[in-house]
This record gives structure tokens, sequence and C-alpha cells, in this order.
């Protein structure tokens, strides 16, 4: 039994931020064990934006190795905690978002998490389902359970009141919401990003305040963009989508920093430490390219969401593509457009190629978008009846459809 927990633990360590408490996962993992009873593993997603990216898959991989090991595992979806929004790590309040849009949201991250868990193994839940029915007083029941004093604790809030900053009262009930969600679930362990740590440590004591064993804490690092700096997310445009086609997913891990692969084949594949330090050592003293490696490591990623053959045939393509300059046939959007004018920073910023028509106005005074391999110099273009390849920037193709 002590050579199996030791053997669970190192799996469930890797790559990890936060364990709180140790000693109290191995209890329970030897209760789990000696009873044959499965421990409730969760994690919670606020289904704030439609599309999960390699950000939310460091967090889902750890509950695949729970589930693996013969865990419950929860998805909790918290479409109700979702029109607060979490104030974690914000500097200014969420703007709400209607109850149709979580539901939208909701709906693709359902289709989306079973690249990864099992679906059969995995327990999909809406917070909705305890909270929709919670009276008035239930809910100041729970906020009577914790301080403000405790809650204003938390480094985002001490920013914005240093700043005066607004802080709204439901932002100051999120924590206790998310709280709540593990004694709806009699959760026995729950997972987050590091920045959750806050929030998961008021689920502990609000376990205890309605009589539960509180739960062990585990926390994740969060995994930088494409940009190596920024943590990845759409809004800062450095992120890769599990949806993505192979091609561009490939693409953009061939893009992050040398330095940043490292963590990426920490967080995101299979490789242990040791593997990944020999790894590291044979490109310091040169004995393998980065470059190389780096390939590896996408077709690795690539070949998770989609197949081993597409990550190769995306392999291919990029090395066609940027090494070759050729232009390419694996294009990640087909877009079709009716002959004549085109005002390309709004038919770029409505197809989402771009954030805003300002940017796709910098890309073009840049020389940075091409028309069949001929920059584009002109805000607006004139198509006739045919197919053009647009490139925008280093890694986005379309292929326009004209009729």
């Amino acid at each position: 039994m002590l050579r199996k927990i030791k053997e669970i633990l190192n799996i469930i360590k890797k790559g990890i931020v936060d364990l709180i408490e140790e000693e109290e996962l191995i209890r329970k993992l030897e209760k789990s064990y000696k009873e044959n009873k499965p421990l409730k593993i969760k994690a919670g997603f606020d289904p704030t934006a439609p599309d999960l990216h390699l950000g939310h898959v460091v967090l889902l991989r750890k509950l695949k190795q729970f589930q693996d090991l013969g865990h419950e595992i929860i998805f909790l979806i918290g479409d109700f905690t979702a029109m607060i929004g979490d104030p974690s790590g914000r500097s200014e309040t969420r703007p709400a978002l209607t109850r149709q849009q979580v539901l939208e949201n909701a709906q693709t991250y359902k289709e989306q998490v079973f690249k990864i868990l099992d679906p059969y193994k995995t327990k999909v839940i809406f917070n909705s389902e305890w909270f929709s029915k919670m009276s008035v007083e239930e809910i100041i029941r729970l906020c009577a359970k914790y301080t403000v004093a405790r809650i204003l604790e938390r480094e985002d809030f001490k920013k914005r009141l240093d700043l005066h900053l607004p802080i709204s009262i439901h932002e100051l009930i999120y924590p206790l919401l998310q709280a709540y969600d593990s004694v709806a679930l009699s959760a026995d362990i729950e997972l987050g990003g590091k920045d959750q740590l806050f929030n998961l440590l008021i689920g502990r004591d609000i376990q205890k305040e309605y009589g539960q064993e509180p739960q062990v804490i585990i926390t994740v690092p969060l995994l930088e963009g494409l940009d190596g700096i920024q943590k990845m997310s759409k809004s800062f445009g450095n992120y890769v989508g599990i949806m993505e086609s192979p091609f561009e997913m490939y693409s953009k891990i061939m893009s992050i920093p040398d330095e940043l692969m490292w963590k990426y084949y920490l967080l995101l594949t299979d490789y242990q430490e040791n593997e990944i330090n020999r790894i590291k050592e044979k490109v310091e003293n040169g004995e393998y390219h980065p470059k190389e490696v780096k390939k590896n490591l996408a077709k690795n990623i690539v070949s998770q969401f989609h197949s081993k053959e597409e990550a190769e045939k995306a392999e291919e393509e990029f090395e066609r593509v940027f090494s070759k300059k050729e232009v390419p046939t694996l294009i990640a959007q087909v877009i079709k457009v009716k002959a004549g004018k085109i005002w390309l920073p709004g038919f770029l910023r409505d197809q989402g190629l771009v954030k805003s028509s300002s940017e796709a106005r910098r890309l073009i005074s840049q020389k940075a978008i091409d028309l069949d391999k001929k920059p584009v110099l002109q805000e607006e273009i004139d198509v006739s009846p045919g197919e053009y390849f647009l490139k925008i920037g280093k890694k986005k193709f379309v292929r326009l459809l004209v009729s």
C-alpha cells in the first residue's frame, strides 16, 4: 500500500505548485483504496469564453491523471458563477455575461473537454443546479460564515483598494459561491490554477463550516502564451485553441520562445522531469538542435488533439511553408466572398483574424499582409472571381473563394 501511494504521489505532484495538505491527501488515498471508494476530484470552469486552450489543458491533464488512477472526476461548469465573473487577477470588474452567452459557451466546453477526459467516466455538472434553488436566506447564511476583512486580504482586491478602484459587492461574494460548490459536491480534492489558491482555501474553510472534511487543494502553474510573457488567454491573442487545425496548432507551438518549450514539455506531455532535463542538457551542449526538440513537442501536442498522422502532415506543411516559402495547402480557414471591393481592416476584424481594424491597418503599413504572395499596400482590395491565398502576419492563412 505504501509503495502504491508513493507512486501515485509522484504522478500527482508532477508539475504542480501547491499541495495543501500532503498528509491529508495520503490519508484520503489510503482510505479510498482500503474501502474501494474513489475520491471526488473537482475542478470548476466558468464558461466566460467559447473556446478552451492549452492553458486549460494543464488542469485537464491533471484531472486525467486522477481519472486514470480510478477516481471520480467532476467537471463543474460554473454557469451560475460565470454571470458574476471571477475577480481573481482582475484589475477591474468583469463585464456581466447574459444567461444565453453562458449557456452557449458551456455547450462548447462540454464538447471540447472530452478530447482529454473520458466521457464515460466524467461527471459534467452545472452549479446552477443548487444555486438556482437557494433562497435569499440561504445565501445570507453562507455570507455570514466569512468576513469582509478576510476576503479583502486577497492580493488583487488589495491592489484595487490601494489604487482607489471600485470593487462591487458581488465580486466579494464570488469566492464564497465557488467555495459552496465544494460543499454541494462533497469534494475530496479541488484542482485549480495557482491564481485560484485564495478561492480554493476558502473552500476548505466553508466545508468545515458545513461539517465536512476539508478538501485537499492542488494548484497547477499558469501557462505563458505564445509571447512567453503573458499567461495564455484569448483576450491577449497568445493562445493555442484545442479545436484549431493541426497546421495552426503546430505553427503556433513552433513560434514559442525556446526557453518556454521546457515548461510546455513538463505540463502538456507525458515526458518525465528527468527525461526533459536530459533533453535540455543535450540542447545546451549542442548535441540536439532546439528547433528539432520543439518540432517534437509540437507533434506531441497536436497528436493529443488530432492524430499522429495529422501531426506529421502538419509538420510537413510547416516545413514547406516556412522553410521553402511555398503557399500552404492545409489552410486553417476558408472564406467565401463576393467579387468586388473589400475593405480589408473591417473584413479581417469581422472574420476574427485580427482584434481590430486598427491592428489590420498596422499590419498593412508593415507589409505583413500578403495576397497571393504579394504584399497588400492599400486598405481596400478588388477581387475578381477565383481563388486567392491571404496571409496575415506570420501564422494565419486564409483561402478566399470569390464568386
